[in-house]
């Protein structure tokens, strides 16, 4: 028997990426309803896509339809509240970034899971690209060494039109800026190579956009096994680019690319003295991009199938958002943040912008926040 799978939100992440990755799975799932706020614009996907039902109201089709599947492809004040309610019919649940608006919510969410599943799994498909499966793989065996030194950079451009949509830069709606909603994707890609990481200091600000959150962050983070890194996520920078870079004792391993990479994106140097016929085996032998949605869906209906956990749910999906609400934490408290200080209870546990969304929107707009205080931008 097929998979039933029901698709919420009709707008471009469906159109572009959740309905051709369902349909790559062939008989392996069935689509049995697409829902929308907009009806209209449910009916209209579900005809391109020969869809028999469509509904406006998430719950309604999941009541009506019971899935075995729900994939979300809308805002993320939608998240928490269709994922809970999905979980509870008994299905499991593949969402768009971030996960939720804050790691409350998101602790919240997992409450609803079962051993054995329902699960539910987030959409962070820069891991899945082959280089970095093949990557992960080198540094469980030590073959490239210790990390020791990382980069992770999303540096976009997001012109002021963009945050005409209401719900676009908000904390009650997006939970934040571009640490939120724009690079979590390189940050999780980068903690999943990483592991867990220790302390975080970070800056932010709001430079040029008319929007609650920040602009613009950038943070250095310590990581349990020693390495540095530099977090820098941009909505400001007109020549776009992405970029991971890690350079371990026996080798420096980076990838740049914009939306999503192959393999000839990657750069694998290996360090004066790694013979090269060594070096030569590092490189992965397929080429899987990370543009598509497709293997993130492949790999949930397989652990459906086999009854385990996807990788990029519990605390596979939770880690990037920890890193984000620690960024949050240091930057409006102007200090470094340990991350067992964002435990449940705590200020940026609940929220990412902590205790007072006004507040933190003021400091945040006030200039760059230095040694616990804000500095003055005229200065």
């Amino acid at each position: 028997m097929p998979i039933r799978v029901a698709v919420v939100g009709a707008g471009a992440i469906s159109r572009e990426q959740h309905l051709p990755s369902l349909a790559a799975l062939g008989d392996r799932v069935e689509v049995v309803g697409i829902a929308d706020v907009a009806p209209d614009a449910a009916r209209a996907l579900a005809d391109t896509w020969g869809v028999a039902r469509s509904y406006g109201d998430a719950r309604k089709m999941i009541a009506a339809e019971r899935p075995d599947l729900v994939t979300l492809a809308t805002p993320p004040i939608a998240h928490r509240g269709d994922a809970i309610a999905a979980l509870e019919a008994g299905a499991w649940v593949l969402s768009e970034k971030p996960p939720t608006l804050s790691l409350a919510e998101y602790d919240e969410v997992a409450a609803h899971e079962r051993e054995g599943g329902p699960y539910a799994a987030y959409i962070f498909q820069h891991r899945f690209g082959s280089a970095a499966v093949r990557l992960r793989e080198l540094v469980a065996d030590g073959s490239l060494g210790r990390p020791l030194v990382a980069l992770c950079d999303t540096l976009w451009f997001r012109d002021p039109s963009y945050f005409a949509v209401p719900w676009r830069g908000k904390w009650a709606t997006e939970g934040g800026g571009p640490t939120m909603g724009h690079g979590v994707h390189q940050m999780d890609m980068l903690l999943s190579l990483l592991g867990d990481w220790t302390d975080v200091s970070a800056q932010m600000s709001t430079l040029a956009r008319d929007t609650e959150a920040e602009d613009v962050s950038l943070a250095h983070v310590r990581f349990a096994n020693g390495a540095l890194c530099s977090v820098v996520n941009s909505l400001l920078s007109p020549r776009e680019t992405s970029r991971v870079r890690i350079d371990f004792e026996r080798a420096s391993v980076e990838v740049e690319h914009l939306y999503g990479y192959d393999n000839a994106h990657w750069t694998w140097t290996p360090a004066p003295g790694v013979p090269l016929e060594e070096a030569a085996t590092w490189a992965p032998v397929d080429d899987v991009p990370s543009s598509s949605h497709a293997p993130v869906f492949a790999h949930v209906v397989a652990c459906m199938e086999r009854g385990e956990r996807p990788v990029t749910s519990g605390a596979g999906g939770r880690r990037v958002m920890e890193l984000a609400a620690g960024m949050y934490a240091s930057a409006l408290s102007g200090r470094a943040v340990a991350h067992d200080e964002l435990a449940p209870g705590t200020p940026f546990h609940a929220a990412m912008a902590g205790p007072d969304p006004r507040a933190a929107t003021a400091r945040i707009h006030a200039g760059t926040i230095r040694g616990g205080k804000v500095a003055d931008p005229h200065l």
